[in-house]
């Protein structure tokens, strides 16, 4: 039995030893880490770039007036293709019908009400212009959001 205890013992002194040198290695690179002015820099600017993330979503989500914006917006794009298309300028009242869309909180509702409420040969314009605004809203919206990581 004494052997097995030297044993224990042994390997107890040789674990404490190992925690307290990785402890010491872990002290040391840390303060290494810290003193060095470029880490300073970077983290100083990691928290203001985390920081007008953080205030950026909630501003442009819950912004009374960006909303009403949004809002005039969809509809003088209503009426403005409703003008167009009482002038008999198809394309056009498509293409302002078409950014209604776009800005639209429920679009699939709109679709259902200019089904019931364009000309056959109109609504077939808007569905097949869909899919080119789809593509462009994600081209601008990547685009917009390259322009908001690039830290120049």
């Amino acid at each position: 039995m004494p052997c097995v205890r030297s044993l224990f013992g042994l390997l107890a002194a040789l674990a404490a030893c190992g925690a307290v040198a990785f402890l010491g290695y872990c002290v040391y690179f840390d303060r290494k880490r810290r003193a060095d002015p470029a880490f300073k820099r970077r983290l100083r600017d990691k928290r203001r770039a985390q920081q007008q993330k953080a205030e950026r979503p909630c501003a442009q989500l819950w912004d009374p007036a960006k909303n009403e914006k949004l809002q005039e917006l969809f509809l003088q794009e209503v009426q403005m293709g409703e003008l167009w298309l009482s002038r008999g300028e198809h394309r056009m009242g498509v293409e302002h019908l078409s950014n209604a869309l776009l800005v639209c909180g429920q679009p699939q509702e709109l679709l259902k009400v200019f089904k019931h409420t364009l000309p056959p040969k109109v609504f077939e314009m808007l569905l097949q212009k869909i899919p080119l605004i789809c593509q462009q809203f994600e081209a601008d919206m990547n685009e917009q959001e390259c322009l908001e990581d690039d830290p120049d």
